[in-house]
């Protein structure tokens, strides 16, 4: 690993328009781990989905509803949660927010 590859610098890269209120941009990755942040309008939403991945969670700004498994919570600014890996997630932005992602192993499809 370069020491290119140890830090990321704020506004690095790029943000990724994925759908309406929908953004994100990948922050530093390895082949085995990845960090992400996404960007929610009101009420966007991340519809659900599955990945192989391990993800965890941290709400940077907002709150949301989270389901995971069928298992619903609204998680506020300084909350966290875990996917496992196949599970079905989704997330509803009760208002103006931040998401902090990481995975393992790294998302190839975000590259």
């Amino acid at each position: 690993m370069t020491e290119q590859q140890y830090f990321a610098q704020p506004d690095a890269t790029e943000w990724t328009t994925l759908g309406p209120g929908n953004t994100r941009r990948v922050l530093i990755h390895t082949p085995e781990l990845m960090q992400v942040e996404f960007g929610f309008d009101k009420g966007a939403v991340g519809a659900p989905h599955s990945h192989p991945h391990i993800q965890v969670s941290y709400v940077a700004e907002g709150s949301f509803e989270v389901t995971i498994d069928g298992v619903t919570q609204v998680v506020g600014q300084g909350g966290s949660f875990i996917v496992p890996s196949g599970f079905v997630h989704s997330v509803v932005a009760l208002e103006k927010g931040r998401l902090v992602d990481v995975f393992t192993p790294h998302r190839a499809d975000f590259l």
